[in-house]
């Protein structure tokens, strides 16, 4: 995992937020977080041990197992992503004592709001906070398990312990605040200004693309198609626009030919020149 130093500034900023995060919304009311975190919370709220500390101390086997059974650059850089963050867990600890938000609803979700934002940046700049990664990461890489399964599967036992330990109203709270940042880690590494593509079909394919080309300046590809009734040759457009551009794309095409078909769908990421990373 070849990282250059920008992207090593993310994931230091991204570990600071979810730390941030973490002590300020879900430590004053008995929230956890999910994987190596939520068992150092849970550490932390029996015995009063440091969070940090114990994420550092529960991540040395991970860290080993990871430097022999996976790539050293992955497990450099998560071990950066896990210092930083432990570190920032610690060092964040006053803002627990504020007790910012009194609302337990608001507090979880604005715990997973901060979490999912921090989670977000990492996972964009291509880091790691080690902990539960390394461990889906290496069940992956030999037992081909799915990764999304296979965290959500060990979350739900610490969401177990958690019920018995302290209840069952926290553990729900917390399975709130787990959604939410989830959701947002996917926002951030998506992108919050989303790609819609485009796939219309017409027969004034030529007419439509040249108002593309021209009103909206986005590049225009014409894939060859054929009708399976008509054994009509086709020219259909494919096109890639931001989300405020489709009312203007709806107009070129009713303009140019209002029987045309198109298609509107959600693009999780566009890479390329003439967009934003």
């Amino acid at each position: 995992m070849r990282i250059s130093w920008k992207q090593y500034a993310v994931v230091g900023l991204g570990g600071l937020i979810s730390a941030a995060g973490i002590n300020a919304f879900l430590v004053p009311h008995h929230f956890l977080s999910g994987g190596i975190s939520g068992i150092a919370m849970i550490l932390y709220f029996l015995f009063g041990w440091p969070i940090g500390l114990m994420i550092a101390l529960l991540n040395i086997p991970l860290f080993i197992a990871a430097y022999r059974l996976l790539d050293k650059e992955y497990t450099i850089g998560a071990l950066y992503g896990m210092i930083v963050f432990a570190s920032a867990v610690d060092a964040t600890r006053f803002l627990a004592d504020l007790n910012l938000v009194d609302d337990t609803v608001l507090a979880a979700i604005y715990g997973g709001v901060i979490g999912g934002i921090g989670s977000g940046l990492i996972f964009r700049a291509n880091g790691s906070g080690g902990g539960l990664d390394i461990i889906v990461a290496i069940l992956k890489k030999y037992y081909a398990f799915n990764m999304g399964l296979a965290g959500f599967a060990i979350n739900c036992v610490i969401m177990v312990v958690a019920a018995a330990l302290f209840g069952l109203k926290p553990a729900m709270y917390t399975l709130i605040s787990m959604f939410v940042s989830a959701n947002l880690t996917d926002k951030v590494i998506e992108g919050f200004n989303r790609k819609k593509t485009v796939i219309i079909i017409s027969d004034q394919s030529e007419a439509i693309a040249g108002a593309i080309l021209q009103e909206l300046g986005r590049g225009v590809t014409f894939l060859q198609g054929e009708g399976a009734f008509t054994r009509k040759d086709k020219q259909v457009i494919f096109v890639v626009v931001t989300l405020t551009q489709i009312a203007k794309i709806k107009f070129i095409v009713e303009r140019c030919d209002p029987c045309a078909f198109m298609i509107v769908q959600d693009a999780a990421e566009v890479l390329g020149r003439g967009f934003t990373l």
